[in-house]
């Protein structure tokens, strides 16, 4: 393998165990970027020749090299692939009784750019990088060797592999369904899987989901950008009074009230599911204009901040939508509030939930900070693994 020479004073966050490199941190008289392939193993090394570990390169992408092991000349051949698998599924194995999970959650699970989510004996992989995209046959010889699936969703309709200037054609391999029945917290929900969103499911929204479902009994539950209705049909399977979904997706709506009336058919019956399709900040605004209110809100929004450069215009937007879900609140009520942007600090979110309090002349008090689901795992050495925040809070009665 040849050597990715390091600039000098950049091996500093790399040897605290980050695991990104950057174009600017490369010594690019030593080893200019433009000699190495996309998707190429190198060694990296720091300016005085010290080890800093293996690496896949792509000289096209702002991070240029991600590490993959803390040791020189390793490739990462189909024998490094099945070890990492092999780990990824017996710590998702110990957590779960059914095979519905995130197997593989890329840096998490030391396989950068890599995410697979197994849907019983279908799985779908999305391969962020160049170096896992050069792997592909030895990725796909692991996953049927280790379990077998039915058929395999290639998803590569993700921006990331833009930036990464690789096809964003996807591929299916086997017969793959257009939709999927999903087991989670003892109910059951049939999700999109070609034409839905990422790849078909958020698993990692389960334990909130779950704990969310605590305040349900006996709620009026609004369920905003609901997607197939996770949070609103968990918390009818929990024995709400009713349940409203809102999303700017029709098949969204439509999967989202019959998933809450396959999980609470009594509520069905009663005419007691509603959804509404269009654009949530309008519709929430309507829904407060008509008085309504609701004693358990669920609000999980899509990446408000996608890049660094949309900070501002996106938290204006999270301290907006905040705000009209708190005005929609009767009192006494729960809001579950999150936010799956990474470049959103905890600490943020909490500020737009106390800013909007603060503006209404009420009082919140926090009962509940989550995050993603153990089968989505976080890298210590990188914050911008921990993308997934779930605040959950009641309004003074």
């Amino acid at each position: 393998m040849r050597t990715l020479w390091l600039g000098k004073g950049e091996d500093r966050r790399l040897r605290a165990g980050h695991l990104w490199i950057f174009g600017n941190e490369v010594d690019g008289q030593r080893s200019p970027l433009t000699d190495f392939a996309p998707g190429e193993g190198v060694t990296v090394r720091d300016a005085r020749g010290g080890v800093i570990g293996s690496a896949f390169v792509n000289p096209h992408s702002l991070i240029c090299a991600r590490l993959y092991s803390r040791h020189p000349d390793r490739e990462l051949d189909e024998a490094l692939l099945r070890e990492r698998l092999t780990a990824a599924l017996a710590l998702r194995q110990r957590l779960f009784d059914v095979p519905y999970y995130r197997l593989c959650h890329g840096e998490g699970d030391l396989l950068p750019g890599l995410v697979v989510d197994r849907f019983g004996d279908h799985l779908t992989v999305q391969l962020g990088t160049a170096g896992m995209e050069a792997r592909r046959e030895q990725l796909a010889a692991c996953l049927h060797e280790l379990l077998h699936p039915s058929s395999i969703l290639w998803d590569n309709d993700l921006a990331a592999r833009g930036l990464e200037q690789l096809s964003r054609q996807s591929v299916l391999e086997g017969p793959v369904p257009r939709r999927l029945d999903i087991p989670e917290n003892g109910c059951r929900f049939t999700a999109p899987l070609l034409d839905g969103q990422k790849t078909g499911w958020f698993y990692d929204q389960r334990a909130n989901r779950r704990e969310a479902a605590r305040y349900a009994r006996g709620a009026d539950v609004l369920d905003i950008f609901c997607y197939a209705g996770g949070f609103g049909g968990t918390a009818a399977a929990a024995g709400a009074r009713s349940v409203t979904f809102v999303d700017a997706s029709p098949q969204a709506v439509e999967l989202a009230v019959d998933n809450a009336g396959r999980n609470a058919p009594e509520l069905a019956r009663a005419q007691a599911v509603t959804g509404l399709c269009g654009d949530a900040f309008v519709l929430l605004q309507e829904l407060h204009e008509a008085g309504r209110r609701f004693s358990l809100i669920c609000l999980d929004p899509p990446a408000f901040i996608k890049r660094r450069k949309d900070m501002a215009q996106g938290l204006a937007a999270y301290h907006r939508v905040n705000a009209l879900a708190l005005h929609l609140l009767a009192p006494g009520g729960i809001l579950v509030s999150c936010s799956c942007s990474h470049h959103l600090p905890a600490d943020e979110l909490r500020r737009c939930l106390s800013h909007a309090a603060a503006k209404q002349k009420q009082a919140l008090r926090m009962l509940y900070a989550g995050s993603q689901g153990p089968d989505h795992p976080v890298h210590v050495a990188m914050p911008e693994t921990a993308y997934l925040k779930c605040f959950i809070v009641q309004k003074n009665a």
